[in-house]
């Protein structure tokens, strides 16, 4: 079915519909904003359990980025006070508990990433960020037992799926953990009060959660608001997306270089293309089309495409640019080292042997490591083969302050020596 609005149309021509309260009444909201009248405000939450978010992050994101470009209203809720509960998980343990001291310092890290996608302003369609703990901290608990609390039956509770599942498999849920979706639904609660926010967004897993905010907002104020899911992020062969063999596809630089960012995306499996292409990017869909009938060796124009336009959003067209080169001369035998990602390591604290060096670079764990992969032919030191990692650094490396390492084809890393 057609709907009338481009922001519910986006969501559907783009892959992110999956689940919603409901489709119709949120068309409607969204065709009225559209058309100037009430504005529909939507928000998603962040919670600051690390130092970088990751791909699953950018995929919301890119939710609200749709929401703003068709003239709604993005805010972006960091939870600084959800974070010291923790979402319920799959794992056999709760979330660590987070200082106040290390949940600022990820707020702080994870804020720097909204400003590439969504721009931020007092007019009418900017978008806002908000941290819950404002309304969260100074709570008082028996206020929220009684006009908060009283909403929720544990019959509800206990059917949400993550719940469930921990409870079926006899893993200990803490009532810490089992708090955390009164104090989701706490927030749109807020938020709908504060801001007049009509829509929570999210990937599929959270749709209990959701529908909880929704049904809280309707019985404490009586306010019709709505809720949206979008699939999660998976490869075409069924697997969660944003996992390497060093851990997850984090969007923080320092956490993830240019490089490497650009690498990932390049190498993703064909068939995810044009997923790809049209959750994360605004490459036209009549494009995205042209390029999802490339067949054979010339799909590589297609990834490149997507890793140079997912690149240039987040780190600038500069850095995208570098890394394409960087790895259009590495596949071509050039060895330029230029857009390649940079160590750097003071010359006193420079290992005696080869296999120290890719250890300090992360290229590999151990000399164990270093020994199996230079025995496969996998490891070059200035494009040159490793064949003995226990031999020291060679002298002209020393000398020229710049020393490039690689493992295999596709990972390559430049130490710069200091002093």
């Amino acid at each position: 079915m057609t709907h009338k609005s481009a922001f519910v149309q986006t969501l559907l021509e783009r892959g992110h519909y999956y689940q919603g309260t409901d489709i119709e009444g949120l068309d409607a909201a969204a065709l009225e904003s559209e058309r100037g009248g009430r504005e529909l405000v939507g928000y998603i939450g962040y919670d600051c359990t690390g130092p970088s978010l990751h791909v699953g992050h950018l995929s919301q994101i890119m939710l609200q980025r749709r929401l703003q470009q068709s003239g709604g209203k993005a805010i972006v809720l960091v939870g600084g006070g959800t974070t010291k509960v923790g979402d319920p998980s799959d794992k056999n343990e709760a979330r660590p508990v987070l200082t106040d001291a290390v949940i600022e310092a990820n707020k702080a890290s994870i804020k720097t990433v909204f400003g590439r996608y969504l721009t931020f302003g007092e007019s009418r369609g900017d978008a806002l960020m908000v941290d819950n703990n404002d309304w969260l901290a100074p709570v008082r608990w028996l206020d929220m037992l009684r006009d908060i609390g009283r909403h929720f039956t544990i019959n509800k509770m206990i059917a949400l799926d993550i719940v469930k599942r921990r409870l079926e498999a006899e893993t200990p849920i803490t009532f810490l953990e089992f708090n955390y979706m009164l104090l989701q639904a706490y927030d749109f609660l807020e938020l709908s009060r504060r801001y007049d926010c009509r829509l929570q967004m999210g990937g599929s897993d959270q749709w209990g959660n959701i529908v909880q905010g929704v049904e809280l907002v309707r019985r404490a104020d009586g306010n019709e608001v709505f809720g949206v899911t979008q699939p999660l992020l998976m490869t075409a062969g069924g697997q969660k997306m944003g996992k390497t063999a060093s851990g997850a596809v984090w969007l923080n630089a320092d956490r993830m270089t240019p490089f490497d960012f650009w690498q990932y995306w390049r190498n993703v499996d064909d068939a995810d293309v044009v997923t790809l292409m049209k959750r994360l990017t605004d490459i036209p869909l009549d494009e995205v089309a042209r390029y999802g009938a490339l067949a054979g060796a010339e799909i590589n124009l297609a990834k490149a495409a997507l890793a140079t336009e997912l690149t240039a959003v987040l780190h600038g067209r500069e850095a995208a640019g570098a890394a394409q080169a960087a790895a259009a001369s590495q596949f071509g035998g050039e060895g330029d080292a230029a857009g390649l990602p940079v160590i750097k390591v003071a010359r006193s604290e420079l290992p005696d042997q080869i296999a120290g060096l890719f250890r300090a670079a992360g290229l590999v764990a151990s000399n164990g490591e270093a020994k199996r992969q230079a025995a496969g032919g996998g490891l070059r030191l200035d494009d040159a083969p490793v064949t003995d990692v226990t031999a020291p650094l060679p002298p002209a490396a020393l000398e020229s302050g710049r020393i490039k390492l690689s493992i295999g084809r596709k990972r390559h890393v430049v130490v710069e020596i200091d002093g």
